[in-house]
C-alpha cells in the first residue's frame, strides 16, 4: 500500500488540493440539491394553492350537475379533476406538518366560497400515465420532441392531490404532476467543473512549483556542497524561512572550508618542516662509509619522504585550482596504459570514439592513473576496457592479483586503510590510492565500486555521466 503514497511534498499537496476539491464539489453538489428540492416544493405547494383557487371559484357557484359536466371537460392525462360524493383522500389526518398547514392555508383561504374542509397528500408517479406517454417520431420537429421529453420527465415524478369539500357535501378532487427537479449535473454543467477542476489543479501544480523552487535550489546547494566545498554561496534572497536557511548553509560551508584549508595549510607546513630534514639526513648519510647502512637509511628516508607528499596530496586534493573540460576518455586511457606495459586496453579505438565526459583533466587522469597503478602494484598488471552505459561511460580495470575479501571491499575506499595480505608496506602502499580517485570520481558526478573477478583479480569501476 505505501508505494502507492506519494513521497514528495509537492506530490502530497496535490493530492490534498485534489482530495478537498473533490470533498467540496461533491459538498456544494450535496447542498444545491437539497435546497433546490426544499424550494421546489414550495413552489409546487404555491400551485396547488393557485389552481385550487382557480378551480374553485369556477365551480362553486355551479349546481351538482353541471360541476360534474364542467370537471369532466378539465380532465386531462396530466390534470385530473372529478367532482364526488367520496374523497379521494379517505382519512383527514396529513402526513406531515407541511401538508397540515397547507390545508389550513386552503380552507382560510376558500372560506368565502363554502369550502368546509380540504385535504392533501403526496402520491407516487402514476405508472399508467408513465407508460401512456407518447414515443418520438423522426418526424417530429425540435419543439415538438422537447415537448414531448417534458411530458416523459412530468408522467415520472409525483403528484399532488387535493380533496376540497364544498358546503353541500360534494368533493372537489384533483391531481397535479410535481415539476421535475433540475439536474444538478448537466453536460454544460459536467464541462464547467471538470473546467474548473483543471484550472484549480495547474493554478496548484504552479503556485507548489513556486513555493518548493528556493527548497531544490537549498538542495542542489547542499549536493555541490558534497563535492565542491568552493562552489558560490546561495543569495540570502525570498522568503524569511528561505534567507534564515540559506543563511545557516552559507554559514556551514564558511565554517568548513575554513576548517579544511586550516588542514591545509597544515599538511603544507608538515611538508615544509619535514622535507628540511629530511634533505640535511640526505646529504649527511653520502658522508658515511659503511655504504650498506647508508642504502638501509636512504631507504628509509625515501619511504618517510613518499609518505609526507601522500599525506600532502590527500590533504590538498580538494583545492586543486582546476576547470572543468570535455575530456576525451578513449584518448586519455590510451594515452595512461601506454606508460604500462602490463596492461593492455581491450577495446579499438573506434569503438571509444564518442566517450566524452565533463571532468577536471588533470583529476580524471589522476583518478584512472591510480586504479590502473594499483593494478600493476598489486595485481601484477591487467586490462582496461571503455563501455556505454545509457548515459554513462563506464571505465573498467580488471587485474590478475588475489583481489580483496568482500567483507573489506568498502573498507579499503577509507584513507589509510590496506589489505595487510596482499596491500602491504612492503609495495610501497600507504591505503590513500583508492580514496583519492573515489574522491575525484564523487566530486565529478561520478562513481567508483570495487568487485572481485571471478578467475582473476579485483575488478575497479568508474562510471562517469557522458556529456
Amino acid at each position: 500500500m505505501k508505494r502507492f503514497l506519494p513521497e514528495t511534498l509537492p506530490a502530497w499537496t496535490i493530492v490534498v488540493v485534489i482530495a478537498g476539491l473533490l470533498v467540496s464539489q461533491v459538498a456544494t453538489l450535496t447542498i444545491v440539491a437539497r435546497d433546490r428540492a426544499a424550494s421546489n416544493e414550495i413552489l409546487e405547494l404555491y400551485r396547488l394553492n393557485d389552481r385550487a383557487l382557480s378551480l374553485v371559484k369556477l365551480l362553486a357557484p355551479l349546481p351538482s350537475a353541471q360541476r360534474e359536466k364542467l370537471a369532466d371537460g378539465l380532465d386531462n392525462p396530466t390534470f385530473t379533476v372529478a367532482v364526488s360524493k367520496e374523497p379521494v383522500i379517505e382519512t383527514s389526518i396529513p402526513p406531515d406538518d407541511t401538508f397540515a398547514e397547507m390545508e389550513d392555508i386552503l380552507v382560510d383561504r376558500l372560506t368565502q366560497y363554502s369550502i368546509v374542509d380540504a385535504r392533501v397528500r403526496r402520491d407516487l408517479p402514476d405508472d399508467e400515465s408513465a407508460g401512456r406517454a407518447a414515443t418520438s417520431d423522426p418526424d417530429m420537429g425540435s419543439v415538438q420532441r422537447g415537448l414531448l421529453r417534458v411530458a416523459k420527465r412530468f408522467a415520472k415524478t409525483d403528484r399532488l392531490t387535493a380533496a376540497i369539500q364544498f358546503k353541500d357535501g360534494e368533493w372537489l378532487n384533483f391531481s397535479m404532476p410535481m415539476s421535475p427537479p433540475a439536474p444538478v449535473l448537466t453536460k454544460g454543467s459536467l464541462g464547467l467543473y471538470l473546467l474548473m477542476g483543471v484550472l484549480v489543479t495547474g493554478l496548484s501544480l504552479w503556485a507548489l512549483r513556486r513555493l518548493t523552487a528556493p527548497y531544490r535550489t537549498l538542495e542542489d546547494a547542499v549536493r555541490r556542497l558534497g563535492h565542491d566545498l568552493k562552489s558560490p554561496p546561495l543569495a540570502e534572497t525570498g522568503s524569511r524561512e528561505y534567507r534564515s536557511a540559506a543563511h545557516a548553509l552559507n554559514t556551514m560551508q564558511a565554517k568548513l572550508r575554513e576548517y579544511v584549508e586550516d588542514r591545509e595549510y597544515l599538511a603544507a607546513a608538515l611538508a615544509h618542516d619535514l622535507r628540511t630534514p629530511l634533505t640535511r639526513m640526505r646529504l649527511r648519510l653520502e658522508l658515511l662509509d659503511n655504504r650498506e647502512l647508508c642504502a638501509s637509511l636512504m631507504n628509509d628516508v625515501g619511504e618517510i619522504d613518499g609518505i609526507v607528499r601522500s599525506v600532502i596530496d590527500f590533504a590538498t586534493m580538494q583545492f586543486a585550482e582546476e576547470e572543468t573540460e570535455l575530456v576525451d576518455l578513449w584518448s586519455l586511457v590510451a594515452s595512461l596504459a601506454d606508460g604500462y606495459p602490463q596492461v593492455s586496453l581491450d577495446m579499438a579505438e573506434e569503438d571509444g570514439k564518442g566517450l566524452v565526459c565533463r571532468a577536471r583533466p588533470t583529476a580524471l587522469r589522476r583518478c584512472i592513473g591510480n586504479l590502473i597503478g594499483n593494478a600493476v602494484t598489486y595485481g601484477a598488471g591487467g586490462s582496461i576496457s571503455l563501455r556505454r552505459d545509457r548515459g554513462d561511460a563506464v571505465v573498467a580495470i580488471v587485474d590478475e592479483g588475489p583481489g580483496i575479501p568482500e567483507a573489506q571491499l568498502a573498507e579499503v575506499m577509507r584513507p589509510f586503510v590496506r589489505v595487510e595480505s596482499s596491500r602491504n608496506r612492503g609495495t610501497g602502499g600507504l591505503g590513500l590510492g583508492l580514496t583519492i580517485a573515489d574522491t575525484f570520481a564523487r566530486d565529478m558526478g561520478g562513481t567508483l565500486s570495487l568487485s572481485n573477478e571471478p578467475g582473476r583479480g579485483l575488478r575497479a569501476e568508474l562510471r562517469l555521466p557522458l556529456a
